[in-house]
């Protein structure tokens, strides 16, 4: 039988979720309180399309949340007494009270919906840096450049942070505390930022640079180890490159960087499968409600330190 799911939200990210929940073979009843949304949902090939949670006519299996950042917290809130497991979108909320909250009411029934953790390319990453191939890690850098906020409902670093937060932690199995945190651009384009996070002089540095005032988008993430660095030079690459040697080894002297071939399943579809595995029984998704809340409080702590002045 066909597990059955409930889908909160079905916006222009939540037609990409419906799109893989079918493909997957699930059942989906779409809660969305637009009449259109809702029958663009049945077009699409949803099950059924609701105003409200009450009125789903069958028991769900989870719920997967696909609403706006502001309203996350509200829509788990009012998913909790199914007893359910739920997959929310990133972030898991915009503060970290409400993340807090969260943690302590849902538990392990709670997961935030980290793709990048599923790309085949960090993956392969996380995997040369746990092998140790690369030597001591020394660093890990990320860049996500692109043009405009894609959601207006909060602004551009609490769509963009977690996305490089949660690579780091999948490369490095724990997230440092934020060192420091600047903006790029003056007050009122708060969004674009710089952030390092470390927790000590002998400890990894991570970099994350994101923006939105680039017309050439840019997502790349960079590993350097004391032996090899490693790097996904873009989202859509279907290898990541290797190259031997200490920071700083002179060129001339260098091996030949080395392509490894990852695979080019999308993480979203992946992402959806491992919820779907857990719902049949299957160890639970990356990454947990706690994981979820260290990337809320990481966020918060660098927008304060950059001087963002407004709310959200």
């Amino acid at each position: 039988m066909s597990l059955s799911v409930g889908l909160v939200g079905c916006g222009h990210w939540g037609r990409n979720i419906l799109r893989d929940l079918l493909a997957l073979g699930a059942r989906v009843h779409v809660v969305v309180p637009s009449a259109e949304s809702r029958q663009r949902a049945k077009t699409l090939g949803a099950a059924g399309a609701w105003p409200e949670l009450a009125a789903i006519p069958e028991p769900v299996d989870g719920f997967v949340v696909a609403t706006p950042t502001k309203l996350h917290a509200q829509s788990i809130e009012a998913l909790l007494p199914s007893g359910r497991p739920i997959f929310v979108e990133k972030p898991m909320a915009d503060e970290p009270a409400a993340a807090r909250r969260l943690v302590a009411a849902a538990g392990g029934r709670l997961f935030v919906m980290d793709k990048w953790r599923y790309h085949p390319g960090i993956e392969a990453l996380a995997q040369l840096a746990r092998a140790g191939e690369l030597g001591r890690v020394l660093a890990v850098r990320s860049y996500r450049l692109g043009w405009g906020n894609p959601h207006g409902d909060r602004d551009i670093a609490w769509h963009l942070m977690p996305h490089d937060l949660a690579i780091a932690y999948e490369i490095l199995g724990r997230l440092p505390a934020v060192e420091s945190a600047r903006a790029v651009l003056p007050h009122p384009y708060d969004g674009d930022l710089i952030a390092t996070l470390c927790d000590g002089p002998d400890d990894v540095r991570v970099t994350i640079e994101i923006g939105g005032a680039h017309p050439v988008n840019r997502r790349s993430v960079l590993v350097v180890g004391t032996k090899k660095s490693a790097q996904l030079a873009d989202s859509y690459d279907d290898c990541i490159i290797v190259r031997a040697g200490a920071p700083g080894s002179p060129a001339r002297t260098a091996e030949p960087a080395e392509r490894r071939g990852i695979g080019n399943t999308m993480p979203l579809y992946l992402e959806l499968a491992a919820f779907l595995g857990h719902l049949r029984g299957g160890p639970p998704p990356r990454s947990s409600a706690a994981e979820g809340l260290l990337i809320v409080e990481r966020i918060a702590a660098a927008r304060q330190l950059a001087g963002f002045d407004r709310v959200g």
